[in-house]
């Protein structure tokens, strides 16, 4: 009964007001950001969108790399190095590496500080000043030609990228080394080869695209883990997004914030698992959509 008035909602009889209900689009109210936790998700999400965009390229980009450059120099000393790295990386505790982080780049350095941006930003914000076109930070400083906004949130941002990249990473080069190995055994990579092919055409036109993917499974679930909220990185470093609501969430034992935030993270995940296998299509010359 309890699990179905969650869902519908209980309806007065006097008045015919519908009280909760998530099928109605109430999640309830959330007593440790007092608040509906709907509000915390228009707040918090696009703060995890910003972060999460700022994460996607150097996090695919250089994982992907990686990889691709270990399969070629197999064996050789770049090759030994990532594969120490992929085991360092995926064995080293997110949490640690991050306080790792604010030890040197915050309390000895002071280069980057933790948090989404200074009080002086709140301030322009509340002001009025600094318009919000989109609610992301970095995107409404561009768009308001404020630079100095922009270099203020990047640099409340650069510890969690640098985490977010560096646990991705390792996966990434496990991942793109393995799938890359396999392809430049296949046949059609050999008789490019004897074809007379340049090495750099035959892993950039032949060898590459093909071994993707199983790279975009992984990078679909690597950007909707962003996307829902990154629970230890953005508590570590104080940022506001979605997994730091879940993660206070937790600790006071609300469990009708953590369920609404579940609900929301689920809801990413079917959407991105979706947008992968219809980007397959595109990748795979195989596969086609009936």
């Amino acid at each position: 009964m309890q699990y179905w008035r969650w869902l519908t909602g209980v309806v007065d009889p006097v008045t015919g007001e519908r009280d909760g209900g998530i099928l109605y689009g109430d999640f309830g109210y959330s007593r440790t950001a007092s608040q509906p936790v709907i509000d915390i998700v228009r707040e918090r999400f696009p703060n995890t969108v910003d972060l999460a965009l700022w994460t996607i390229y150097p996090m695919l980009s250089i994982g992907i790399w990686m990889g691709v450059q270990a399969a070629v120099n197999q064996n050789k000393f770049f090759d030994q190095a990532a594969r120490v790295y992929s085991i360092v990386g995926t064995s080293f505790p997110t949490f640690v590496f991050g306080l790792l982080l604010l030890m040197l780049l915050y309390a000895k350095a002071g280069w980057f500080m933790p948090g989404k941006q200074s009080n002086w930003v709140t301030a322009l914000i509340y002001s009025g000043e600094l318009k919000q076109y989109t609610h992301l930070l970095t995107i409404d400083a561009i768009l308001n030609l404020r630079f100095d906004v922009l270099w203020d949130a990047l640099r409340h941002m650069i510890m969690p990228i640098i985490t977010l990249s560096y646990i991705n990473w390792a996966t990434f080069v496990r991942v793109t080394r393995s799938s890359m190995l396999e392809t430049l055994r296949q046949d059609y990579v050999v008789t490019a080869r004897a074809k007379g092919l340049k090495e750099k055409d035959v892993i950039n036109n032949h060898a590459r695209p093909n071994a993707m993917l199983p790279v975009v499974t992984l990078a679909g679930s690597s950007i909707v883990g962003l996307l829902g909220g990154v629970v230890i990185t953005e508590t570590v470093f104080n940022y506001p997004g979605i997994g730091k609501a879940a993660a206070d969430a937790a600790a006071q034992l609300d469990v009708v914030t953590i369920l609404g935030l579940a609900i929301f993270t689920g809801t990413i995940l079917i959407i991105t698992n979706l947008i992968v296998d219809v980007i397959y299509a595109f990748i795979d010359p195989r596969v086609r959509l009936t």
